[in-house]
């Protein structure tokens, strides 16, 4: 039954984001990657989650933490968090 809650939760996030007209998380990021921006992934919550590279979209350019994602984003113009 626990594995259930999150499957729940996934679903009810999607429609409710479908009826807000919001785009899903991978047309987010491919708009976010449109515009020129690097879209990375928060090391944090990767070792929080035990995720990988691998488990991402190809577009979300790498895995960087806090400290480098405040270097990247010292030369940048705008910036998505």
């Amino acid at each position: 039954m626990g594995a259930m809650i999150p499957r729940v939760a996934t679903h009810c996030m999607s429609r409710k984001m479908e009826k807000l007209d919001i785009p899903s998380i991978p047309e987010f990021i491919e708009m976010i990657s449109d515009t020129g921006a690097e879209p990375y992934a928060p090391k944090a919550s990767v070792d929080l989650f035990g995720l990988e590279k691998n488990d991402f979209i190809a577009l979300v350019a790498d895995i960087i933490t806090v400290g480098e994602f405040y270097e990247k984003a010292a030369v940048g113009h705008i910036i998505f968090t």
